[in-house]
Order: structure tokens, then C-alpha cells, then sequence
């Protein structure tokens, strides 16, 4: 009891120090400025032993009254307080803005696209841009004056749903690496997340709206096969004498004439349909293959999902349509406007 408590006072106390010394503010939207404030200095491992190196010049000057050991010293750390200048220069006033991310499916990754502009009449050089979390991978830029770059960075994918940008980190140790100068930026981004995919997924259910053009996927004149028998197949269309001949309690599966041709019906992907037993994102990842297959396939479909149904269509805005709605279901508080 003790030990979760002390976690989350701690953790609680750390995003509370790093908001208030470090600027770290909720998520900016539009163009942000790296403005004098939000950058921050600190010397780097070869700056902390450029410092003990002056120590020691400095203590062995005063011992030996070395004049030369001196002028050694202060051209050194005259050095030195120029290199925090110039390494704090190449970061400050840079302005900063996200552009828009695609959706992609769970366990992708996704892309987020972000703009570095300088506005400043000096090059930038060495810009290592990344995110704040551990595992990250940086990515060095040089920014020309009165000029811009575009970096995408990577992050990985988990769960459905919208996923909001993780906390960016710009870092640059430019010119002698001496000093590592910092600063954080979270943008006002996310990107949606489709279910994954189901593996091996069933085919496309065969049940829809009866039409008389013979262009639905399937007919009913022209007997072409048999299949895996599917929740809500008509009981008229099992194929009783393969069925006869496989006993269900021992493991068989029941089965289902296929027909083409003549009277056909478009495929209706209904979530109410499915299996009761079979779990939420099973399910989601289930639909989602579907209208895949049906959208891949040029196949009229339609789609239900709870309150919301889309009448039977084709084409990219249809198949967009559905696949958000099944990244947001039975989610609150993560819809966009």
C-alpha cells in the first residue's frame, strides 16, 4: 500500500518540478518559438572535464606562478564561455510547428511530421530532434538561414484510438561539444489508430440485401463450392449431405453452399452479428479485416457498428468511414471534433 503511494507522490512531484523549471506546458498548438526561456544549458561529459582541466591549470599557475600558465587558462575558458554562447544561439528563436499525421493500424507506427523554421539570419547546424521517452531514435538536422526543414519521427503503436504525439526533445552540443543545450516541446498532435487487422480471418459474411442484377458477390443459381459455415448464413444454403458425412461433436464443421450468378446480395458487415462469446477487439480486429477484404475486392457493403449504419458503398471515403468508426468505438473522451 505504502510503495504505490510514495510512486505516485514522487512521479507527482517530478512532472510538477519539470513544469516549473523547465516550461514543460500542456500540448501548443499552431507555431511555437523556443524563446530564451524554454532553452537550458548544462555542460556535457567533456565539458565537466574541460572544467577540472581549468581547475587544475589554474591551481598549478597559482602554485608555480606560471604568467604563461595563466594566459593558457583564460584563453581556455574565454573559449569556453563562448561555445555556451554560440550553442545556446543555435537552438533559441527557433520556431517549431506539427503537421498532420495518417492514420495507421495498431502495432504500426505511426508518422509524425514536424517543421523546424529559422528565421534568424544565421545557420543552425547539428539539431538532434527526437522524442523526450527512452529507446528513441534522434535525428540530426542543419537548418540554412531564413529557411526550413521537415523531420518525421517514429513512434510505435498499441492500442486503437486516437494517440497523442509523445513530448518532443530538441538537443544540440554544436560547436565543441562542450555544452548540451535543451529544450522540450509537446505539439498539439495525434493520430488515429485502426484495429489490428485479424490474421486468417473468416471470409466475407453472405448475407445482405437480395438484388436481381446478378453484380452482388454472391447468387444463388450457379452452386460454385462450399465454405466455412458463418453466423447468419440462410439455413436453406448448408450443404446437409457434406455435413451428413462429418459428425460436429467430434470436431466437425458445419458448411455453406457457395453460388454465383443470377439473384446476388451485397455483403452487409453487421457487428451485432458476430459471436457473443468472442471478445470486444477480437471483434473490432474481425470488422476491420473485413472491410478491408470487401473494400480490396471492389465489393458493395454496408456497415453497422451500434448506432451508427452506413448504407451499402464502395470507395475510399466509405472504407475511411468505417474503419474510424471502429477506432473509436466504446471510446470517450478521445473523439476529435
Amino acid at each position: 500500500m505504502l510503495a504505490p503511494m510514495l510512486t505516485s507522490l514522487l512521479t507527482s512531484l517530478r512532472e510538477r518540478f519539470r513544469r516549473l523549471v523547465f516550461l514543460e506546458h500542456k500540448p501548443e498548438s499552431g507555431e511555437v518559438l523556443l524563446r530564451q526561456r524554454r532553452v537550458f544549458t548544462l555542460p556535457s561529459k567533456a565539458g565537466w572535464m574541460f572544467v577540472l582541466l581549468m581547475m587544475v591549470l589554474f591551481v598549478a599557475s597559482t602554485n608555480y606562478n606560471l604568467s604563461l600558465g595563466f594566459a593558457l587558462t583564460f584563453v581556455l575558458t574565454a573559449c569556453g564561455m563562448i561555445n555556451a554562447y554560440f550553442a545556446f544561439l543555435n537552438l533559441a528563436y527557433l520556431h517549431l510547428s506539427a503537421g498532420s499525421a495518417q492514420p495507421v493500424f495498431a502495432g504500426e507506427d505511426a508518422q509524425f511530421v514536424l517543421h523546424l523554421i529559422n528565421r534568424r539570419k544565421r545557420d543552425r547546424y547539428a539539431i538532434w530532434i527526437g522524442f523526450s521517452y527512452q529507446g528513441g531514435t534522434d535525428h540530426a538536422v542543419d537548418i540554412a538561414s531564413q529557411n526550413r526543414t521537415t523531420v518525421t519521427l517514429s513512434s510505435p503503436t498499441t492500442n486503437r484510438g486516437y494517440m497523442p504525439i509523445p513530448r518532443v526533445r530538441l538537443q544540440t552540443w554544436f560547436p565543441l561539444g562542450l555544452l548540451r543545450a535543451w529544450s522540450t516541446w509537446l505539439p498539439d498532435a495525434q493520430v488515429l489508430v485502426y484495429p489490428r487487422p485479424e490474421l486468417n480471418a473468416p471470409p466475407l459474411p453472405q448475407q445482405g440485401v437480395d438484388k436481381n442484377d446478378g453484380q452482388g458477390h454472391a447468387g444463388d443459381e450457379d452452386f460454385s463450392g462450399v465454405r466455412a459455415y458463418q453466423t447468419g448464413d440462410a439455413m436453406k444454403h448448408l450443404a446437409w449431405k457434406q455435413i451428413a458425412r462429418l459428425d460436429p461433436e467430434s470436431g466437425g464443421q458445419l458448411v455453406t453452399k457457395q453460388f454465383s450468378g443470377g439473384s446476388a446480395s451485397d455483403v452487409i458487415l453487421d457487428f451485432a452479428s458476430l459471436p457473443s462469446f468472442m471478445e470486444l477487439e477480437l471483434k473490432l480486429a474481425r470488422m476491420t479485416s473485413w472491410v478491408l477484404e470487401a473494400d480490396a475486392s471492389a465489393i458493395p457493403y454496408g456497415f453497422r457498428l451500434g448506432d451508427i449504419d452506413y448504407p451499402v458503398a464502395t470507395g475510399q471515403a466509405h472504407r475511411l468511414d468505417c474503419l474510424r468508426a471502429l477506432a473509436l468505438h466504446d471510446i470517450t473522451g478521445k473523439q476529435l471534433p
